[in-house]
């Protein structure tokens, strides 16, 4: 099941690199829906980061994503997984739909080099 959200971008991170090769870009746009402007971070990952290429700070934004959830070391997490963006003006999609596979499939965990002291 798919999922959208609409809003302005706040910000575009660099793309991360894992040993493993395993790649992923992260936005935040700002949804300013209800009494207060929420700050939700999206993330895309392998082929979808490319969509992020020609967006910029400040943009109007439809995302489509897909929710993920897993769990690592007794704790439980969730990602929204962005695999189409709708700009100002036209759709930044690659034409299909592919879902990212589960996390158990990735060689490892971008988790494997985090604290078990979490902040949230």
């Amino acid at each position: 099941m798919s999922y959208e959200l609409s809003g302005k971008i706040k910000l575009i991170q660099e793309t991360q690199t894992f040993s493993s090769g395993f790649t992923k870009r992260e936005m935040v746009v700002t949804v300013e829906e209800g009494n207060y402007p929420q700050d939700i971070s999206l993330e895309f990952l392998k082929d979808k980061i490319s969509l992020l290429d020609n967006l910029s700070v400040g943009q109007q934004v439809t995302v489509s994503f897909d929710i993920r959830g897993r769990e690592y070391n007794g704790r439980y997490f969730n990602n929204l997984v962005g695999w189409r963006i709708q700009g100002d003006s036209a759709a930044v999609d690659d034409g299909y739909h592919q879902s990212a596979p589960p996390a158990d499939q990735f060689d490892s965990s971008p988790f494997d080099s985090m604290d078990d002291d979490i902040p949230f």
